[in-house]
């Protein structure tokens, strides 16, 4: 089942063909469009549609797949799926069903430690790994926070924590209708159900990725206060075949700030 529709988000510029696809009890919907080496893209906490310029742009040199990560946006939640070790199998079996074969596979934020956690599981249909400001792992000590605890912080404080302008991230949300406020809270509440206990962590994934056999580019704002140096040159260094690239004058959100900045890092990357 499928049909033509254009991705709501910010200068949306192309149209990618929306379909669902059933995985055991989970009717899951992504998006797909473009043509090149297929790139499997997974959105990061606010949803798939904010990185609606960044599937725009790939488009042009990728076959993209996107799809909308369960319990995001107006997709279903199954009671069952309440981890990101759910949404990495998930992601395998869609990968699987739809034959696909040496895909480069991108993630941002959480996206990012779902495709990682994928590359420890199943790499055989894995040729590239793209990492956005992944989260993901536990490098420090025990009793301290990798990654700032954004639950606990005022609006204005999370805002200059995640963005290089944090003045230009202001959202008026009497500007927005019932359907994206009810997708705005919906992303949230999904974000802390898979990542609040452990904190946006697996205590398992730091001890497996030395089995990920895939070149591997982790990204990151150059302003970006949630995900530091020191832990992304940590993961980084977990990976025998990663490398991490800086991308100036963004924070946490690259696809806002600076989408074709972080288009070009992955079309570089990635493109055969």
């Amino acid at each position: 089942m499928s049909e033509t529709t254009a991705i709501s988000g910010p200068e949306t510029a192309m149209q990618l063909t929306s379909s669902k696809i059933q995985l055991g009890d989970v009717e899951l919907s992504y998006h797909r469009g473009g043509r090149g080496r297929t790139l499997v893209y997974l959105h990061g906490c606010d949803g798939l549609y904010a990185h609606a310029r960044v599937l725009d742009r790939l488009a042009e040199d990728f076959d993209i797949i996107a799809p909308i990560l369960p319990g995001f946006e107006r997709s279903q939640l199954p009671d069952w799926l309440d981890s990101i070790d759910d949404y990495a199998h998930l992601t395998i079996a869609l990968m699987d069903k739809l034959g696909l074969t040496n895909v480069a596979l991108a993630g941002a934020s959480i996206g990012g430690w779902i495709a990682a956690e994928i590359a420890t599981k199943n790499q055989s249909r894995i040729g590239a790994l793209a990492l956005v400001a992944p989260v993901g792992i536990k490098v420090g000590p025990p009793d301290r926070l990798d990654v700032p605890d954004i639950f606990a912080m005022r609006d204005a404080s999370l805002r200059k924590m995640l963005f290089h302008n944090p003045d230009k991230a202001v959202q008026d949300f009497s500007t927005l209708g019932d359907e994206e406020l009810t997708a705005i809270a919906r992303n949230r509440e999904t974000l802390a159900m898979v990542s609040w206990e452990p904190y946006m962590h697996n205590p398992k994934l730091a001890r497996r990725l030395f089995g990920v056999d895939v070149p591997t580019l982790l990204l990151r704002g150059s302003s970006d206060g949630m995900i530091s140096q020191n832990y992304i040159e940590a993961f980084s260094a977990l990976m025998h075949k990663a490398r991490v690239q800086v991308l100036a004058d963004c924070g946490h959100f690259p696809h806002v700030e600076q989408p074709g900045a972080l288009c070009v890092a992955i079309a570089a990357f990635a493109k055969l």
